[in-house]
């Protein structure tokens, strides 16, 4: 049986960059499947995404589908004849033309027929406008006086077959074998060859890398180049990573500086400015301590390197400048000042404002921290500032800081040093494999936080459910359980639950 490659490209407006490998990999998913209940077989799947475009390439697709035996079972012999009749012209044949089979049910009416394999080319249009509805996208855009929907404006598309254009249509747009490189260094279309030089091509002609994980590897490697440079190490944290390749075709990582003044602002403040608002890597020294340095990646080959990063170096200032006039600002009150204003804050309509939630966690806190021996009113104390820093000016413009920013600020205010750090470690265990708290207290106030709000919601019957928990219930019940396991914790729950 003949085989051919098969390409699909979808070409876009640039695409959102957190959502990129997982319309990637649907795309490839539902086209796959959808062959498989189409019974054509194939060689090896490949997706590619870049902030343009989507596409798969799939090796030694099967052309034709096999011939096969259609088998249609009709009514029993015992049946009036004029349901035999009706089940014959159904069938398009006369009475006598139908078999007759032997079940343990008795004999009943059959017809069978071969059915010939349709040509794949005439199959896949089908498959390319089931594969697009099928992804998973919350929001679809039209542009243009078009009706058709997607994520982003879509302006061509290529589906082949070797060197052989399948007739199709994609949103009004017809199929065409010419895609588009760079967006800055390649202005002109680039006509492709076959499926099998597809990425060669855009790497050649357009200056672009198809392959997201070679971006990535390519971003590693040039930014622990670029920290060298300036006798430091990079973090490369994955979900960053993630982010920054889908933002670029053809990655270049420069490195820049800021002031050392804003080192007087806590670390992770600085990192979260530059990661979240600027899609930078932060470096640190040897010790791990962070350094007046970051990476950016673009998206071009400058002429002039210099003049990119530092209009980087000016646009990181404000932002820095910020988190240092937040920092400060933050100082100037203390976290118990901070509490009243938790009584505006509704935790959840029927538990309560933020205020109830603080108050209830501080005695629970109290009572494990009694079972398991540690300082009860340090734990209490810990409970009764938990919540405290949510109002902060740094904490409202990075939601990440919470806790430890709760943290500094306990110790700003002359809070004891286990008290402080009980504030922060008790959002601890965050996710799978998360380090756990480290001393008792902490561990009482992580465990007396999650316990409330499972028995609160379970309460007032909000259980997760097999598609949402919008509470994350189920991560806080993990996180308890790993608290009391592997720190050995005896703990009498029913009481414990009993006085939630």
């Amino acid at each position: 049986m003949s085989h051919a490659d098969f390409l699909f490209e979808l070409g876009t407006e640039e695409l959102p960059p957190k959502s990129l490998q997982t319309l990637q990999n649907a795309l490839r998913d539902s086209i796959v499947k959808q062959l498989g209940a189409l019974n054509l077989g194939h060689g090896s799947v490949t997706a590619y995404a870049t902030p343009r475009r989507l596409a798969v390439i799939i090796d030694q697709l099967q052309l034709q589908q096999a011939d096969r035996q259609e088998s249609r079972r009709g009514p029993s012999l015992a049946a009036p004849e004029k349901a035999a009749q009706g089940f014959a012209r159904s069938c398009g044949v006369d009475l006598a033309d139908l078999d007759v089979i032997d079940t343990d049910k008795g004999q009943y009416y059959n017809f069978e027929k071969n059915v010939a394999g349709a040509a794949t080319s005439s199959l896949l249009a089908a498959v390319i406008d089931q594969a697009l509805a099928d992804l998973p996208i919350a929001k679809r855009m039209r542009w243009g006086d078009s009706r058709a929907e997607f994520v982003r404006p879509v302006h061509w598309f290529i589906l082949m077959l070797n060197n052989e254009l399948v007739d199709a249509n994609v949103f009004g747009l017809s199929n065409s074998r010419e895609t588009r490189g760079h967006r800055f260094h390649c202005q002109q279309a680039i006509t492709i060859d076959s499926p099998a030089s597809y990425a060669k091509q855009l790497r050649e002609e357009g200056q672009v890398i198809v392959d997201i994980e070679e971006r990535k590897q390519i971003i590693r490697d040039q930014v622990a180049i670029e920290a060298q440079k300036v006798s430091a190490n990079a973090v490369v944290s994955d979900s960053l990573l993630n982010e920054v390749s889908a933002l670029v075709e053809w990655p270049v990582s420069l490195c820049g500086r800021f002031d050392d003044a804003f080192l007087a602002v806590p670390a992770q403040a600085l990192i979260s400015s530059m990661a979240e608002h600027q899609k930078y890597f932060h470096l640190v020294n040897d010790q791990g301590d962070i350094q007046p340095y970051f990476i950016t990646v673009s998206n071009i080959v400058s002429k002039d390197p210099q003049a990119v990063i530092s209009g980087n170096e000016r646009v990181i200032r404000p932002r820095l400048a910020d988190a240092v006039f937040f920092f400060e600002t933050d100082k100037k009150s203390t976290l118990e000042s901070r509490n009243p204003a938790l009584e505006k804050v509704v935790f959840q309509a029927d538990l309560g404002t933020l205020a109830d939630k603080t108050r209830r966690i501080a005695s629970l806190a109290g009572t494990i921290a009694t079972q398991i021996g540690a300082d009860v009113g340090k734990a209490t104390r810990a409970g009764l500032l938990a919540k405290s820093d949510l109002n902060t000016e740094m904490v409202l413009e990075f939601g990440d800081l919470q806790g430890l920013m709760g943290h500094v600020y306990a110790l700003n205010d002359g809070e004891d040093a286990i008290t402080a750090a009980a504030i922060e470690q008790h959002y601890w265990p965050k996710f799978a494999g998360d380090k756990l708290p480290e001393s008792p207290e902490a561990s009482a106030l992580a465990l007396a936080d999650r316990l409330d709000t499972l028995v609160g919601l379970f309460g007032i019957k909000q259980p997760p459910t097999g598609s949402k928990d919008p509470y994350a219930l189920r991560r806080a019940t993990v996180g308890m359980l790993r608290i009391m396991i592997e720190q050995e914790l005896d703990l009498d729950l029913a009481s414990l639950i009993e006085e939630a």
